[in-house]
């Protein structure tokens, strides 16, 4: 095999996605020999990002070595203080899985004096495996084109595509492992410890977003390393380190996560607490100050007075510098540089791009303050004179030319720096709107197009051929123009690409030509365009994106998009003010780029937890959930707005009859399928001849027609809808499948496997076939297996065994009409054989026989006559946040305080109570976004009558309870008064969408009752409450955009059992830490927290049932209450007959 080189970065394409770190196929999660090809979808969401196209490299010499990373440099990215690591060989290289698989998977491998590194791809920024040639202890031919590298407990196979490139190989490594000895050597460092070179900064392991166990992460000097586990940190053999002369560090919005962001990609971790994450950031910050200190550059460049100020805001000690306009910015201003694009502005930093100051830039940028000759010609240059013009001169041609003649080195270095620089274009007709306007690309184009006349208004209906008129459209200089005939002089319309707000592509026939597009402007006017050709078609659609389309947002001319365009929005933090975003619509998949901050993952919009519409129909505000994050989208301009929520509204719900065509839940189930089994499995388990019986047609024909138009918003009620008619519902959408559930064409090898004699074979080929079917009808199998399992194991009471139901589920999953008994085997063989074929662990099978065990036996309970028997109550509670490793199931009694629950989960985690560690369970409300601290001595069993489905328990420390002891210590009296935000919401809690703003308003809380006056001078409150029937909740959910990150939420519960809420926020934290404490005061009685908390010993088994939730049950309130009172101690007995 030839070397292979790394392309120059003038050959690579404008856009160049870089890979991920790890590959599709790769996990982490398994033992010490695994590394690669173990799970097929562990990493398919690893983010990366993509390369800035703008900053490309314009020219690499090829006879260049290869740097350490891609050699597409970013153009002003920072450079450590680390030398580049020369590559000393790279090429192509067959890896050998370290499984013993025969099947050899291609790698880019890359050599330098440091580190054998292998990637996916020669793009990538960050490497799959690195192994410091210190580990290395030899390097043996195996024959067949092949070589191992060994270290002391692992071995690495590789094969070239040839003797000679083997060898090449093998004498690279050779040398390398020879000269890292003798630099050992001469060091006295240890020749086969890595680590023993340079010690940490900091290690320890953290969760990183996409990958499902912890990673070992150590911090050393200016890097930051990634190894797979505590093992491998001590080998030496890592995943990948991270230069953080290119990183910079940020908190989330999770207190326990912050983020590493580079220009390749954005690394999210999470550490066990804040305690942990606070000595995380301050390293990582470290790493970055060792990477990035030095000020020579800076010191020199202010040594002249005029450069010690920025040039544009006067701020002091700038730090940044337009090299090509040769002035000192400060770092707010360099942002804004940056985004005319590098044609304007070549933004530097005089700290970090050392390589780029040359002696020549420094004195030039010095002497632009002060040297007449070079102020003249940066005013010619302004004027828009050309560079390269011919300056009349054959011997010295261009400018630069003569400069070079003259022997002005400064003017040299200041024309050489504005080659590329693209002049302004004065606009006579409008004033600028902006203080800075960024010039796109010029793009060209021309041909005879079809067009209607504009519309106000979206085009709901279609447009025949007859209503298009032929017209000759040019694009150049930013304008669309369209004339009568090619020949015409003056156009009979145009429109500026900087008045285009959008750009959608219909899809085809919609109108009479079958390859439209639309063009909507910020004048509320509507274009269309029609042609014949989609190739043409796709090359003005093209055209168009890239003219009014900025390079901030130019990855996403890449996207085969069908909306394009920009809107204004607020997310994350940042709810005071809009900010104009780039968005495209490609698929279910809404692409975003916002000016501030990294680039995010697409929203995938038929996985969205909440899409709704706020707002009058003046102000309207599209809200898109999904899980961490939120954004809204604001109507500013109806026209384009109502053509953006369409197309979102379409593209997030179900869009065909295919399963991955239907709005999908986090684990790639279809909520239509998840809502009919979650609603069998709590209300219908016990009903007998479930699934066999079926429903009425008619209220199954509505069910399912609400479900398959947008599954999201359809809630199942007991006494809503009957069992039977649930689970027709589903039968009917699983066999009105067009491909089936096991698809066409696997269908007939299913039903062939099940004519298999040996057990043992049959099964293996059902997982064979299994793990063949598309993600999502995998996904669906195994959920409606799984159901169909638990349905079996009540078929005492249900009668319907596990034959029953393949007689049943067969012909409807097969579509065989009852006329192929194998496909009714398939159906029992896959129940019986359930744990073998789906690799069902025993803990996941306990947990989820005890989940519907539980489930019927409070149902059964509920259900029992009108007398009420004693027992305890089974609950989910978590250890300091809501997931699986962290979940408590305990029983519990009547009797029952917070602080017993407290004590009792610290106790079964094992946890030490220290000093000033205030554990308290808290509740918390998902939806409201707030959480509520219980107090001490509150009986548990009635808060968990009145949780929702979206409220759980939470067990973790209160981080304000020691600044609220202090408070009320030193606090003289029980009263508190003051100014705080106010904003109403009489709507159930959770629900509704409440209407106007927050206001200020004055407060007073005694013992007895919270007061509102509208001002201080107020004598007459508007509104009191009692304040022991107030609950107050911590936190005020965004979608109300509270204009503080300090709020609560309190809630009134009236004597009708009426609830009233309202929305409170204060100033600063310590105010409202202030009030927090006040109410606790005032409702207990001065017993904020107990003076000796009593360790509370109880012999009660533990008792551990699933994942899910068992509260609230589906029903009324008083069979909910019956259900609560008549559990009894004894949860799992009903198990033992199953």
């Amino acid at each position: 095999m030839t070397k292979k080189e790394e392309p120059p970065a003038s050959q690579v394409p404008r856009a160049v996605r870089v890979a991920s770190l790890l590959s599709e196929g790769e996990d982490l999660s398994g033992d010490d020999q695994g590394d690669e090809d173990e799970d097929d979808c562990a990493y398919e969401r690893v983010p990366n990002g993509d390369w800035h196209t703008s900053s490309l490299s314009s020219s690499v010499p090829s006879s260049l070595l290869t740097p350490e990373l891609p050699p597409h440099p970013m153009d002003g990215l920072p450079v450590g203080p680390t030398p580049t690591a020369l590559v000393i060989k790279a090429g192509w290289l067959d890896k050998n899985p370290p499984q013993g698989s025969y099947i050899y998977q291609k790698r880019w491998v890359r050599l330098d004096a440091s580190h054998l590194r292998y990637f996916d791809s020669n793009k990538d920024a960050y490497s799959k495996r690195f192994v410091p040639v210190a580990c290395i202890s030899r390097v043996a031919a195996i024959g067949d084109q092949k070589f191992e590298v060994i270290t002391n407990n692992r071995t690495f196979a590789f094969r070239a595509e040839s003797d000679a490139e083997r060898k090449e190989w093998m004498q690279a490594l050779q040398q390398a492992v020879a000269e890292q000895r003798a630099r050992a050597r001469v060091s006295s460092a240890s020749p086969l410890g890595v680590q023993g070179s340079e010690p940490h900064d900091h290690a320890g392991s953290l969760e990183l977003r996409g990958f499902k166990n912890k990673l070992y992460v150590a911090v050393v000097g200016d890097k930051v390393q990634l190894y797979k586990n505590l093992e491998e940190y001590r080998l030496g053999i890592g995943i990948t380190f991270i230069d953080m002369s290119v990183g910079n560090v940020k908190e989330a919005a999770d207190r326990r996560s912050f983020d590493l962001t580079t220009p390749y990609r954005i690394f999210s971790f999470s550490a066990e607490s804040e305690l942990e994450k606070e000595q995380w950031l301050e390293a990582m910050q470290g790493a970055i100050a060792e990477a990035l200190s030095t000020s020579e550059v800076a010191e020199r460049i202010w040594a002249m007075a005029p450069n010690r100020f920025c040039a544009d805001c006067g701020a002091a000690q700038p730090d940044w510098a337009s090299i090509n306009l040769c002035v000192v910015i400060c770092k707010r201003c360099a942002g804004e540089h940056r985004g005319l694009g590098a044609g304007v502005s070549k933004v530097r930093s005089l700290k970090m791009d050392r390589k780029v100051w040359t002696e020549t830039l420094i004195e030039a940028l010095c002497a632009a303050v002060t040297t007449s000759d070079l102020a003249e010609t940066q005013t010619l240059l302004g004027c828009g004179a050309g560079v390269n013009c011919f300056s009349g001169d054959p011997e010295a041609p261009t400018p630069l030319a003569l400069a070079e003649q003259a022997g002005q080195t400064l003017q040299m270095e200041f024309l050489r720096n504005n080659r590329t620089t693209e002049v302004p274009r004065l606009d006579s007709v409008r004033p600028l709107e902006k203080h800075y306007s960024v010039i796109l690309p010029t793009v060209s184009h021309s041909s005879f197009v079809y067009k209607t006349a504009s519309a106000g208004k979206l085009l709901q209906d279609r447009r025949a051929r007859e209503e298009f008129s032929r017209r000759w459209c040019v694009l150049s200089d930013g304008v669309l123009s369209y004339y009568e005939n090619e020949r015409a002089v003056t156009p009979n319309g145009e429109i500026r690409a900087s008045e285009i707000v959008c750009l959608a592509v219909p899809t085809p026939d919609t109108h009479g030509f079958e390859h439209t597009f639309e063009v909507y402007t910020e004048g509320e006017r509507l274009y269309l365009f029609g042609l014949e050709s989609a190739e043409l078609a796709r090359e003005w659609v093209k055209c168009i994106a890239k003219a009014f389309v900025p390079p901030l947002a130019e990855d996403l001319l890449a996207r085969d998009f069908e909306r394009l365009g920009r809107l204004p929005y607020k997310a994350g933090l940042s709810l005071q003010r809009a900010q104009e975003g780039w968005f495209a619509l490609t698929g279910s998949e809404l692409y975003t780029v916002f000016p501030e901050g990294p680039c995010e993952e697409p929203l995938q919009l038929r996985k969205l937890q909440e899409l709704s519409i706020q707002g009058d129909s003046e102000n309207q505000v599209l809200v898109l959930v999904e899980r961490r994050r939120t954004l809204y989208i604001q109507g500013e301009r109806r026209l384009d707005f109502m053509g953006w929520l369409g197309a979102i509204q379409k593209a997030a719900a179900s869009s065909g009859d295919t399963l991955s065509e239907q709005q999908l839940g986090d684990s790639d189930i279809p909520v239509i399928v998840y809502r009919c089994v979650d609603y069998i499995t709590q209300c219908g388990l016990t009903s007998e001849g479930i699934y066999r019986k079926c429903g009425q047609t008619s209220k199954t024909l509505r069910l399912l027609e609400s479900l398959r138009l947008d599954a999201r918003s359809v809630r199942l009620k007991e006494g809503e809808q009957h069992v039977d008619d649930v689970s027709s519902a589903l039968k009917r959408f699983l066999r009105d499948l067009p491909d089936g559930l096991f698809t066409r064409v696997q269908r007939l090898a299913w039903l062939e496997a099940s004519e298999i004699e040996d057990e043992e074979e049959k099964v293996s080929r059902y997982r064979e076939l299994l793990a063949r079917l598309p993600p999502v009808n995998r996904a669906t199998v195994k959920a409606l297996i799984s159901h169909l399992y638990c349905v079996q194991c009540f078929s005492d009471t249900n009668q319907m065994n596990t034959h029953n139901l393949a007689i049943v589920f067969g012909p409807t999953l097969f579509q065989t009409d009852g006329q192929d008994y194998k496909a009714g085997r398939v159906v029992e063989d896959l129940i019986s054989h359930y744990v073998v074929v789906f690799s069902v662990d025993e803990e996941e099978l306990r947990k989820q026989r005890e989940e519907v065990t539980a489930i019927v036996k409070m149902r059964v309970a509920g259900t029992a006559s009108g007398t009420q028997h004693a027992g305890d109550f089974i609950c989910t509670v978590y250890l300091e946040e809501k997931k699986a490793e962290a979940e408590q199931h305990v029983k519990i009694p009547a009797s029952m305080t917070a602080e017993e629950l407290t004590l009792e989960i610290l106790d079964r985690r094992n946890v030490g109570i220290r000093e000033k560690d205030y554990w308290t369970c808290f509740e918390v409300n998902e939806r409201e976004e707030a959480e509520r601290p219980l107090h001490f001595a509150e009986k548990v069993l009635p808060i968990l009558h009145g949780l929702g489905t979206d409220s759980y328990l939470v067990v973790k420390k209160h981080q304000s309870m020691e600044a609220m002891l202090l408070y009320l210590a030193s606090h003289v009296g029980e009263t508190k008064h003051g100014m705080m935000k106010f904003r109403e919401d009489r709507s159930l809690l959770g629900l509704g969408l409440p209407t106007g703003g927050f206001h200020d308003r004055y407060f007073i809380l005694n013992s007895s009752c919270l007061r509102l006056y509208k001002e201080v001078r107020s004598h007459r409150p508007e509104k009191e409450w009692p304040v022991r029937s107030l609950k107050v909740y911590l936190g005020v959910k965004k979608k109300l955009r509270p204009p503080t990150c300090w709020g609560f939420t309190v809630v009134h519960e009236t004597e009708k059992h009426e609830k009233q809420q309202w929305y409170l926020c204060c100033e600063t934290q310590m105010e409202l830490r202030e009030w927090f404490a006040t109410f606790l005061f005032v409702q207990h009685d001065g017993l904020v927290w107990p003076s000796e908390p009593s360790r509370v010993s109880r012999a009660a088994p533990e008792v551990r049932l699933g994942s899910i939730s068992l509260i609230p049950l589906r029903g009324s309130e008083n069979e909910m209450r019956r259900s609560v009172a008549a559990f009894s101690a004894d949860p799992l007995s009903l198990l033992r007959n199953v």
